[in-house]
């Protein structure tokens, strides 16, 4: 090893080491401020995190110019005849690997059973409030927010189902009886919540790629456009980066600053969340590595060396969505992954691949049973897992949305919505495992959606070539000149 190569891989990292040296800094900067005799006040914890707000703002904003031009870019420039192919190697990779998510967290939370208190001392107490919903809500919302009837309007909210409380019971003068025992009784209204509503704008994006390409020569304009628009953010994003470190430095220690007791971590629900933390890892180091190199023939280490920033970055935000721009930044300029394949794999993963929030679902709805003392059968574990399943797709890639999800979760369980605030004490901090873990998900997803994509993408090239006036030679006859 020489000098060179040390300051070079120095060099190369430096981005990397300095945003993990902000998470690190910013958790031991949290906990000195803590040890201040006074109280913080909340205007107090806004100005420590008000650089890193900043930083999370700026992502946030990249979001939309990026995803839209990027999956139109990346959809129309694919051939129609390999779009297919790509499209369905990333879905069947996506639902494989929340399926086996799912089922890890299944097999661990029954195993440990951190549900079963010892001393009262350790019993989950409720924090917060819950949003009432039911599952049939919740998926139907999912299908609205798929056909957004107006896409300016899906750039900054999406639709949800409200149930209104009544607060008796009561029989209309149409027969209908309205009980508040009954969720399902309840008056149905809707409202529009700010929040982008990214899986309607996928979807768009996706069906005018698709427009493009089939429209060939007519559709080359607009094409260009949306290439060209996707590289200047690509290129704003770069500039954003390099103020991951301070911004996750500050976002973190004013969290931390932020957080009630320590002791909850450690104490009430300090099995549940380390089943969880254990859930995480074993599906993110293990199960996903073992997938990469089963699919690649290739060791996954560099691969995820190369991520370290994206993991970082979705870990000091809670959201894969603001992390987008990091993680396609990465896999385009470390680990080579076509820019086609990228922008087309990576926005679909971060709107409907969810491992981390799939496999904490799946444990947080079956400990909550276990502090109920309510013993599930395999037909309701095996409802949990599939309807954990559909609920990660759901799930928004923002800090905590699958808090929202987890009570279609508990549903079907028959469990109240409100023991969702059983875990609220410790998901902030579970949240940002989870969400990197979605990160890197989402990462060897494109990575092994690539490598499968290879020879479909070099067969498009050659095509190019050979209608624009370039004769096709053969691999053997290239060797042979080369001798």
């Amino acid at each position: 090893m020489t000098k060179d190569n040390v300051k070079g891989c120095l060099k190369g990292s430096a981005l990397t080491l300095a945003t993990l040296a902000g998470v690190i800094g910013g958790v031991v900067f949290g906990i000195c401020l803590r040890t201040r005799t006074e109280p913080w006040h909340e205007r107090e914890v806004m100005y420590v995190s008000y650089v890193g707000n900043l930083f999370l703002r700026m992502l946030k904003a990249l979001i939309l110019p990026l995803i839209v031009p990027s999956l139109i870019a990346a959809v129309g420039s694919l051939d129609m005849s390999i779009s297919g192919k790509v499209g369905g190697r990333a879905v069947g990779y996506y639902m494989a690997t929340t399926v086996l998510a799912v089922i890890l967290g299944i097999i661990l939370v029954t195993v440990i059973h951190p549900g079963s208190v010892g001393t009262s001392d350790d019993e989950a107490t409720r924090v917060g409030e819950s949003r009432n919903v039911t599952a049939v809500d919740t998926l139907l919302d999912l299908a609205r927010n798929l056909f957004p009837p107006n896409l300016v309007q899906a750039c900054t909210q999406q639709y949800r189902t409200v149930l209104t409380y009544p607060p008796q019971k009561v029989t209309e003068g149409n027969g209908q009886i309205r009980d508040p025992e009954n969720l399902y009784s309840w008056k149905i209204s809707g409202e529009y919540v700010n929040s982008m509503n990214i899986l309607g704008l996928v979807f768009f994006s996706v069906f005018l790629g698709v427009t493009l390409a089939v429209m060939g020569e007519k559709g080359k304009p607009l094409l260009e456009f949306f290439t060209c628009l996707s590289e200047a953010m690509m290129t704003i994003t770069t500039w954003v980066i390099y103020m991951a470190p301070v911004g996750v430095f500050f976002l973190i220690g004013g969290q931390i600053l932020e957080m009630d007791d320590f002791s909850v971590v450690a104490g009430q629900l300090g099995k549940y969340f380390m089943t969880v933390l254990l859930g995480l890892f074993v599906h993110g180091f293990i199960v996903l590595p073992i997938i990469y190199t089963a699919m690649t023939r290739k060791l996954p280490f560099r691969f995820i060396a190369n991520m370290t920033n994206a993991f970082t970055t979705a870990f000091g935000t809670a959201s894969s969505s603001a992390t987008l721009p990091v993680t396609m930044n990465l896999l385009e300029e470390k680990n080579g992954v076509d820019q086609r394949i990228s922008r087309f794999v990576l926005p679909i993963g971060a709107t409907i691949n969810m491992d981390g929030t799939a496999l904490y679902e799946a444990v947080a709805a079956i400990f909550i049973s276990q502090v109920n003392g309510m013993e599930l059968s395999i037909g309701q574990v095996i409802a949990i897992s599939i309807t954990a399943t559909a609920a990660s797709i759901g799930a928004a890639g923002i800090p905590q949305a699958g808090l929202v999800t987890m009570v279609m979760v508990l549903d079907t369980v028959g469990l109240p919505a409100e023991d969702v605030t059983l875990i609220l004490a410790v998901d902030w901090l579970l949240d940002r495992f989870r969400t990197a873990i979605n990160v890197l998900g989402d990462s060897i997803g494109a990575g092994i959606v690539y490598e499968l994509s290879k020879n479909d993408l070099e067969g498009v090239e050659l095509n190019k070539k050979t209608e624009g006036g370039f004769e096709a030679v053969p691999m053997t006859e290239i060797e042979d000149d080369n001798k």
